[in-house]
């Protein structure tokens, strides 16, 4: 059971080695058409997303994460917070797995926050444990998900090949968007 954190421990931390907010003007135009580009694929790819767009008091949106594995796994995206219609921020999604994992994918996810509590959560660098993760997140086109701790999840893979029976978990860094520009 050491060797497995450790492990996870390792895999996380040399993925998470990326900052959070892009570090050019150029890069964050590229981030924000990239996310307005997911939001428009979940639309059209989730019947009845719209309604969490309507009723979350805010959501952060990863337009592209990339996973691989072999053993050992790692994934890292990069994305933005928003409360209502405004950018409130940039977030970052590392991932480490380990387990029976092979191959190397590309997916989209998107968090609803039910209420103001659970957007707090996550600015405070949330994690999402392989448990929570596993529950609230499903890959391939949702109808319908329900929130668990104030969060709703929506997956999207677009593309890759990746066999993957692991266990890990999901870290979510924040940053103000004030404290970037």
């Amino acid at each position: 059971m050491k060797k497995l954190s450790i492990i996870l421990l390792l895999a996380t931390v040399i993925v998470g080695g990326c900052r959070t907010a892009p570090r050019s003007e150029g890069r964050r135009a590229e981030l924000d058409a990239g996310v307005t580009e997911a939001i428009s694929v979940f639309k059209t790819r989730t019947p009845g997303i719209e309604l969490y767009f309507n009723e979350s008091v805010g959501y952060a949106v990863l337009p592209r994460i990339t996973k691989g594995a072999f053993w050992v796994g790692g994934a890292f995206g990069r994305g933005q917070v928003y409360r209502a219609e405004d950018m409130i921020g940039y977030c970052s999604m590392t991932q480490g797995t380990l387990g029976f994992s092979f191959g190397g994918q590309f997916f989209r996810e998107i968090i609803f926050f039910q209420n103001e509590e659970a957007l707090q959560r996550f600015k405070n660098d949330f994690v999402f444990t392989a448990e929570a993760s596993a529950v609230a997140a499903r890959e391939g086109v949702i109808t319908k998900t329900n929130y668990r701790n104030g969060m709703a999840v929506f997956i999207l893979t677009d593309a890759g090949l990746m066999v993957d029976a692991s266990v890990g978990g999901q870290k979510f860094n924040f940053v103000p968007v004030e404290s970037v520009r």
